[in-house]
């Protein structure tokens, strides 16, 4: 199935190795299932290499080389780190990279039970990268703005998802409240900018890594903040916010927001298996629900 949808093969990795860095191709290849921009391969059992795919630009991965070994060495969980460059060549005419693997199970194919847990070590991560980021840090690219930039997606979404029991006047509400926050007045500093189940892993019932840095940019932290929603389970967003302790009211607001967004965004990815290609999101639907009724009932 990998093969088919994205013309990535062991045989493809393994002498894409042999050709850049001979000194891994010898090490275990093996396909990690889901991604979307890139899809990544297992190498051993302490790298991975990420191979561009529905990405159309290598910018992503760019900025992963460039700022990861940077970020890495400041926060409280595992991230991915670039440790080799691969080049567009003949066989594969986009970038590649090999990087260290992070332990885990993603979270849209597990659970969190230790909430309490869990919403501490998020909130120590955020307020660990949420420090001011350089002047040559990237902006933000499709995401990163003031909430009311991005009102005709959030009704696009809103127009096409099956919201089955969930009530669209709710959802407006959540974000109409959102639009009307103050923006961000504060200094760029370094988001994340896609934290959503798929992109951390779990292990022992709580956050155990934060992957896909592919989205990084210095702007408004609330883009990262929506995340006490879309990943804790029901009743730790107080804490987290609690422990993070660096969130007005109107970041929290515009974080609720985006947080609606997010959700359905993942509840139309998970509608159709088309909807999410390649391979289908079948379990982003699921996620966006329980995170969508967390977000309307302010858990």
């Amino acid at each position: 199935m990998i093969e088919s949808e994205s013309g990535i093969s062991e045989e493809l990795v393994r002498d894409l190795l042999r050709d850049q860095h001979p000194d891994l191709a010898e090490l275990p290849v093996r396909p990690v299932e889901g991604g979307w921009g890139n899809q990544m391969w297992r190498l051993g059992d302490e790298l991975a290499v990420r191979m561009q795919r529905m990405d159309t630009s290598p910018e992503p991965q760019l900025k992963e080389r460039r700022w990861l070994p940077t970020l890495a060495s400041r926060l409280p969980l595992p991230i991915p780190v670039p440790v080799r460059a691969g080049a567009p060549s003949e066989r594969f005419p986009k970038i590649w990279t090999v990087m260290t693997w992070v332990e885990g199970t993603p979270l849209d194919h597990g659970s969190i039970t230790r909430g309490d847990h869990a919403a501490d070590i998020l909130a120590a991560f955020l307020k660990a990268l949420h420090m001011e980021a350089p002047a040559e840090a990237p902006d933000a690219s499709d995401r990163g703005g003031h909430p009311e930039e991005y009102t005709q997606g959030f009704e696009n979404f809103l127009r096409d998802v099956d919201l089955g029991r969930f009530a669209a006047a709710d959802i407006r509400a959540v974000w109409d409240d959102a639009v009307t926050a103050p923006a961000w007045q504060g200094p760029r500093v370094w988001v994340h900018g896609d934290l959503h189940p798929a992109n951390v892993v779990v292990a022992d019932g709580t956050l155990a890594g934060i992957v896909d840095f592919g989205n990084v940019f210095a702007g408004d932290p609330a883009w990262d903040l929506s995340a006490a929603w879309l990943l804790l389970p029901a009743g730790a967003a107080a804490r987290f916010f609690d422990g993070y302790a660096q969130a007005d009211e109107a970041a929290v607001r515009r974080a609720r927001g985006l947080a609606a967004m997010k959700c359905l965004f993942l509840m139309l990815m998970g509608q159709s298996g088309d909807r999410g290609l390649p391979g289908g999101k079948s379990n982003w639907g699921p996620a966006g629900r329980s995170a969508l009724d967390r977000v309307l009932k302010g858990l």
